[in-house]
């Protein structure tokens, strides 16, 4: 099975750009950039409620848990929010979130519903067909994200507990190995 593409720099701009300009901009851009930066697959960020990401004095939490339930592996786990995210949440529930309650789903369709993780799946398509990102798929967020954090010398190990992992083999797969990488790496000798 081929796996989805991971995406450069450039073209994390432009889907963000196309987004800018489209309905569901800060909804599409919160959903975009919590799976670059944290590596949630689609259903995880289809299963969130707005508790699961503001504490009970409004701020965003520094984690989000996991129930067993919400995750692939069936194994509760955290999810380590970084500062960038941090304030692109924060913007979004300030706008999009106001006045619902903390039970209500985080992102909603535009049937005012929660997503399933399939409509999730289909939104990232979605917008990746609209930017002509060719293979591009709802695991390219968390494939890129694995990637960017192996290219910054994270251990693999580290990755496996970010990513969900039990087998430290399966995030090994997920690291694309590109040009600049190698060149890098020889270059530390």
């Amino acid at each position: 099975m081929k796996q989805a593409k991971t995406l450069k720099n450039e073209e994390l701009k432009l889907v963000l750009a196309y987004i800018a300009v489209r309905r569901h901009a800060a909804r599409n851009r919160a959903i975009i950039l919590a799976s670059f930066l944290s590596g949630m697959r689609a259903h995880e960020l289809a299963s969130l409620r707005i508790r699961d990401v503001i504490d009970e004095d409004g701020r965003i939490r520094n984690e989000i848990v996991l129930t067993a339930a919400e995750t692939k592996g069936r194994r509760a786990r955290r999810v380590f929010l970084n500062a960038k995210l941090k304030r692109e949440l924060a913007a979004y529930v300030k706008g999009d979130c106001a006045n619902k309650p903390p039970s209500s789903p985080l992102f909603v369709s535009q049937k005012n519903r929660a997503f399933s993780p399939n409509t999730m799946c289909q939104l990232f398509l979605n917008i990746y067909s609209g930017c002509g990102i060719k293979g591009a798929s709802s695991h390219s967020g968390r494939r890129t994200f694995i990637t960017n954090l192996a290219s910054k010398s994270v251990s693999v190990r580290v990755l496996a507990e970010l990513a969900g992992h039990s087998s430290i083999a399966t995030t090994q797969r997920y690291i694309e190995v590109n040009d600049e990488q190698l060149r890098k790496a020889v270059e530390l000798l």
